[in-house]
């Protein structure tokens, strides 16, 4: 796992690396040549450099040429953002690349690097055609496909103990909430939710929490990148059109993990939403390493009517129905056929269990697995 070649691109500049733990930034970053790396995971360069601050000056000073200084898990310590601040102004040809999993303590901190002196890049879980012929598809389903999980020899108790991780380091350390046995539940709660219309309230309701304090756990599970939104795609709309966001956990493993599964829930209503969140977090990792802004929607009637992913950027106009079926039926492509008579400039595809693709009508019917395998941000969507 560890020489595997990432399909992120150093943009050669200045730059914050985001991406949720265990996907793999550090790894990627110790592959590559860099003069200083502080590791602020690491209690003792932790606490040198919140004692001292301008220790990271000093060791810039003693470098005699132009190098890359790396700062792993820059929110543990955002005052050192005002150091790398000066330095930067200083223009004496360092390079900075911050690394993150949080993104709440950075926000007001990072405001002015972000504004041009600092790109934006992202980390994401494994795609399939980085694992090429490691890539198995009912593992990933199951495990989901952070680096951490999926290169482990026991990834279910791996993945089982990733959330808690979380509550405990980030949340709980960093008191980011008093109430972690509501935010626990919480999370639980928001779980039925992936790949589903985001209704804050009811999941407020079913926690027994005000709907002001359940849009705080949100923010914070948005800040740890844990979750992301999927707006409307209302683009010269010519029907009546939701308005509400869907919302997907990052990977599908977690999704699964922290789900609440008993006697009542239908396996198929797991798998499916699985088999979507993994599509989801492809087209995603497609879209951001390709960095030409593509963007993900979902497009969803009033009437119900609904196509479950749309990629729209510059060059990229792409409609996507995900079905779990090893068989396809005549209906299953009703809102594919929707959508492009709405849009007949998109290509629309019909990713599913199967094995064999077709065309119909002008819809591509892909198997899922062969076409996330063959997904490269290289490459446009086929």
């Amino acid at each position: 796992m560890e020489t595997m070649v990432r399909f992120l691109r150093d943009p050669q500049s200045h730059f914050f690396l985001f991406g949720p733990r265990g996907t793999g930034k550090s790894t990627w970053l110790k592959q590559r040549e860099y003069s200083i790396y502080l590791d602020l995971l690491d209690p003792i360069e932790f606490r040198e450099f919140s004692r001292t601050p301008e220790r990271l000056r000093q060791l810039v000073d003693a470098l005699e040429n132009p190098s890359v200084i790396v700062i792993d898990e820059i929110q543990k310590l955002p005052e050192l953002l005002d150091v790398v601040h000066q330095i930067i102004e200083q223009q004496r040809g360092h390079r900075f690349v911050l690394t993150g999993s949080s993104a709440r303590k950075l926000r007001q901190g990072a405001t002015n690097l972000l504004g041009g002196r600092l790109l934006r890049r992202e980390m994401h879980p494994l795609m399939a055609n980085e694992l090429a012929e490691h890539f198995q598809m009912d593992r990933a389903l199951q495990y989901g496909l952070i680096p951490l999980i999926y290169g482990s020899h026991n990834p279910r108790e791996q993945l089982a103990a990733y959330a808690s991780v979380y509550v405990k380091e980030e949340v709980q350390a960093e008191a980011l909430t008093r109430n972690i046995v509501a935010f626990s539940r919480f999370v639980e709660s928001i779980s039925f939710s992936h790949g589903s219309v985001l209704n804050l309230a009811a999941v407020a309701r079913d926690c027994g929490i005000e709907r002001n304090t359940a849009k705080n756990y949100l923010a914070i599970l948005e800040d740890l990148l844990l979750i992301f939104r999927v707006p409307v795609f209302n683009k010269r709309a010519k029907r009546h059109l939701v308005t509400h966001e869907k919302l997907y956990f990052f990977d599908c493993g977690l999704f699964r993990s922290v789900r609440p599964k008993g006697p009542l829930d239908r396996p198929e209503e797991i798998e499916g939403a699985a088999l979507e969140g993994l599509v989801a977090s492809h087209l995603r990792a497609w879209a951001a390493y390709r960095n030409q802004e593509d963007a993900l929607y979902y497009w969803r009637t009033k009437s119900g009517v609904e196509v479950d992913f749309v990629v729209y950027g510059p060059e990229t106009f792409h409609a996507f129905e995900i079905k779990r079926a090893h068989t396809i039926q005549n209906r299953d492509l009703s809102a594919l056929r929707a959508f492009r008579s709405d849009y007949p400039e998109a290509r629309a595809t019909l990713l599913y269990m199967g094995t064999r693709a077709l065309e119909i009508d002008g819809i591509r019917v892909e198997p899922c697995e062969a076409y996330l395998r063959a997904m490269h941000p290289d490459h446009a969507l086929r």
